[in-house]
C-alpha cells in the first residue's frame, strides 16, 4: 500500500510544470467517440480517472495507447453502447461518456456513476436534457436504457450551470439534426478547451466561456491532434503550497486567467504573485495573513476544487478566515484530519470558520477525496516534524505526479511503500 511521508517546516524554491487539465481530458476522451478515427490528445495527463475512461473506450470496442505524453485514440471499431457498472462506478466523470454514445450509436446502457463522496450529485439535468433531445430514458432499477433514433436540436435551458450537464449535453447536440442551443450554461474554462477540440474534429461550435452555447449538429467530425489545456487546479494546489510552506516558487504553464480568484485570495493573504506569458511566480515570506470570507461558486467565481487547498495554506495564518461552501454538500471531509495536525477549524454547515495557529504537527493522516488529499499535502508541508498521508489513490485520481512536482517545487516527500 502507498503512503506519503512529508517533512515539513522547510521553505519551497523551485519550478514545475502544470500537467494537462484533469476536468478537461476526460470530456475530450468522451467526444472522441464522435470521430470515428484516431486522435492524438497531447499532454494528457496520466491519471487512474484517465486510465478508467481508457478501460471504458477499450470496452467499447476502441483503442488506445500512449506514445510518450500523448494518448492516441481510435474510435473506429466502437461495436458496443454499454458501460458496465464495474467501470461506472469508478469515476463520477464516466457519465460523460452517455451523450456521447448516444449521439454516435443511437442507444447507450450504463449505470450511475461513482467517484469521491461529496455529497449528492444528481445527473438529472443530463438526463432531462437528453430527453429534450429526443431520448428515451428509463432509468429505473438503477440502470440507464436510453434510446434516440433520432437527435433533434432545440434550444435547452439548464436549472443552474451544470458543468457535467453542459459536457454531456454538447457531445450529444453534436450528433442531432439541426441547432442546438444551451442556456445558463456552465462557463469554466474546460468547456472552451471541449469546444476547441469539437470545432478541430470539424464541429461548429461557438459560445464556451458565456452562458449560451451554440452547436450545429449533423456535421461528420474527423480525428486531430489536440493539446490539452494546462490543470488550473493542478496550479491552485502549488500556489496554495508556496502560500503554506513559504519560499517562492514558479508555475510553467500556469494561466492566471482561469484562476484569478485564487490568485486575488492569495495576494490578499500577503504573497507576491505575478504572472507572464511562461507562467505564474508566487512568493510567500512569512505567516500569510487573514483574508475576506471565501465563497465559492461557479466559474467564474472561486473554485471548490480550490476550496480545501486554500484553507490548508491558511491554517498558519495571523487572524480568521470564513470559508463558505456552495457547491457540494460534503467538501469538509478534511477538516477532521487537518485538525490532528494542530488546525482550529470550526465547521457549521456549509460554513468552517478557521482560525489561523503559530505551529502545525506532522502525523498521521487519511485521504478522504481527491482534494482533500491534496490539502493534507500543502498543510503538512508547513508542519513541525513528519507527516504520513494515507490512502492516496483519491490523490492519483487527479495529479499525475504530486511528488514529482513538490519535489520540482523544493519539498522534501516521498512515496513509499508499507504492509496493508
Amino acid at each position: 500500500m502507498s503512503q506519503l511521508l512529508i517533512r515539513g517546516g522547510r521553505p519551497l524554491r523551485g519550478e514545475v510544470a502544470i500537467q494537462g487539465a484533469k476536468n478537461s481530458v476526460l470530456p475530450i476522451l468522451a467526444a472522441t467517440l464522435l470521430t470515428a478515427g484516431q486522435v492524438e490528445v497531447r499532454n494528457c495527463p496520466r491519471l487512474r480517472d484517465v486510465d478508467a475512461s481508457v478501460r471504458i473506450l477499450q470496452s467499447l470496442g476502441c483503442q488506445a495507447r500512449w506514445e510518450g505524453a500523448s494518448l492516441l485514440v481510435d474510435t473506429a471499431g466502437l461495436n458496443g453502447c454499454a458501460i458496465s457498472d464495474t467501470l461506472m462506478r469508478e469515476m463520477r466523470s464516466s457519465a460523460i461518456f452517455l451523450g456521447a454514445i448516444l449521439a454516435r450509436c443511437g442507444q447507450a446502457e450504463l449505470s450511475y456513476p461513482g467517484g469521491c463522496e461529496l455529497g449528492p450529485r444528481p445527473i438529472d439535468l443530463h438526463l432531462n436534457g437528453l430527453r429534450e433531445l429526443g431520448a428515451e430514458i428509463d432509468d429505473s432499477g438503477g440502470l440507464l436504457h436510453c434510446r434516440a433514433a433520432r437527435l433533434q436540436g432545440r434550444e435547452l435551458v439548464l436549472s443552474l450551470p451544470s458543468v457535467g450537464a453542459t459536457e454531456n449535453l454538447m457531445l450529444a447536440a453534436c450528433g442531432a439534426e439541426g441547432v442546438t442551443t444551451i442556456c445558463n450554461a456552465a462557463r469554466e474554462p474546460e468547456i472552451g478547451d471541449l469546444q476547441d477540440f469539437l470545432n478541430a474534429c470539424g464541429g461548429k461550435v461557438s459560445g464556451a466561456g458565456t452562458s449560451a452555447i451554440t452547436i450545429e449538429g449533423g456535421r461528420q467530425l474527423h480525428g486531430c491532434a489536440y493539446t490539452v489545456m494546462p490543470d488550473r487546479i493542478a496550479a491552485a494546489t502549488y500556489l496554495c503550497a508556496v502560500a503554506s510552506a513559504g519560499g517562492e516558487g514558479f508555475l510553467r504553464g500556469a494561466r492566471e486567467q482561469h484562476l484569478s480568484t485564487v490568485t486575488a485570495v492569495l495576494r490578499e493573504a500577503g504573497c507576491d504573485v505575478r504572472r507572464s506569458a511562461e507562467g505564474i511566480a508566487c512568493a510567500c515570506r512569512g505567516r500569510p495573513k487573514a483574508v475576506r470570507p471565501v465563497r465559492t461558486a461557479p466559474y467564474p467565481g472561486f473554485p471548490t476544487d480550490a476550496q480545501a487547498v486554500l484553507m490548508a495554506a491558511l491554517l498558519r495564518s495571523r487572524g480568521t478566515t470564513v470559508f463558505e461552501e456552495n457547491i457540494f454538500e460534503n467538501r469538509y471531509r478534511h477538516v477532521d484530519e487537518l485538525t490532528r495536525m494542530g488546525a482550529d477549524i470550526r465547521v457549521a454547515g456549509r460554513v468552517a470558520v478557521v482560525t489561523g495557529t503559530e505551529t502545525l504537527h506532522g502525523t498521521n493522516l487519511r485521504c478522504t477525496d481527491l482534494r482533500g488529499g491534496a490539502a493534507l499535502c500543502v498543510a503538512a508541508l508547513a508542519a513541525e516534524g513528519q507527516t504520513h498521508v494515507s490512502e492516496i489513490g483519491h490523490i492519483d485520481r487527479g495529479y499525475q505526479d504530486i511528488v514529482g512536482d513538490l519535489r520540482d517545487l523544493g519539498a522534501d516527500i516521498a512515496r513509499i511503500e508499507t504492509e496493508e
